[in-house]
């Protein structure tokens, strides 16, 4: 193993070292993250929540994302655009989820202004900006894994000139990431490419780790 790459879980398989960090970290890198996300409501959801995690560590916000679905409607756009004052100012008392003003305020925001765009709007604005995968070779460390690139500064300013507050490049490109915009997968992560998830659970237990 390279300094930062890939590590070996219990399984044999070659995981992202994050994804072996803590067990409700294993379940999200295998299963959800770098997988092509549609639809706007669940393309909503992600940018509420990298917003909500923006200053704060990931698996804060993962241990909270039922909480975070309750007390958000389960981000239906329409639903959580519809919010009053007093679901404001129930958010704002809710323990399940962030208790910060200024993102709940945000989210609520964005919601009532994506509701005024089209059907498919915010999905279609999202993955114009996924880079070409030809042009992104496999990172082989965490530290070839980038934090802000060309398209999540622009999809961010586009995002910003249309409105929707709360999504700076660094948060964008989280979004990019957690959605499949990209695969940033290391190189040999078993993941990587769609992989592990869409294994059968008895094979996953057999299969024996990708090498480079």
């Amino acid at each position: 193993m390279t300094a930062g790459g890939t590590l070996t879980g219990p399984d044999g398989l070659a995981r992202c070292p994050w994804g072996l960090s803590a067990e409700d970290y294993t379940a999200y890198h295998d299963e959800e993250w770098g997988r092509p996300v549609h639809g706007d409501d669940a393309l909503f959801e992600r940018l509420s929540l990298e917003a909500f995690q923006s200053g704060l560590s990931w698996i804060t916000i993962l241990r909270r994302r039922e909480g975070f679905r309750r007390a958000f409607a389960g981000f239906g756009i329409a639903a959580v655009a519809a919010f009053g004052e007093a679901d404001r100012e129930r958010l704002l008392l809710d323990a399940g989820i962030i208790r910060n003003r200024a993102k709940i305020d945000a989210t609520l925001a964005n919601a009532k202004l994506l509701a005024g765009w089209e059907p498919g709007e915010l999905e279609a604005l999202i993955w114009s900006y996924a880079p070409d995968p030809a042009t992104r070779p496999a990172p082989r460390t965490l530290a070839d894994v980038p934090a802000v690139t060309d398209e999540s500064t622009a999809l961010s300013k586009a995002l910003k000139k249309r409105g929707v507050r709360f999504v700076g490049p660094t948060t964008a490109y989280a979004l990019m990431q957690a959605c499949g915009l990209v695969d940033d997968h290391l190189a040999d992560c078993a993941a990587r490419g769609g992989g592990l998830a869409t294994a059968p659970e008895e094979d996953r237990e057999k299969a024996p780790a990708e090498t480079a």
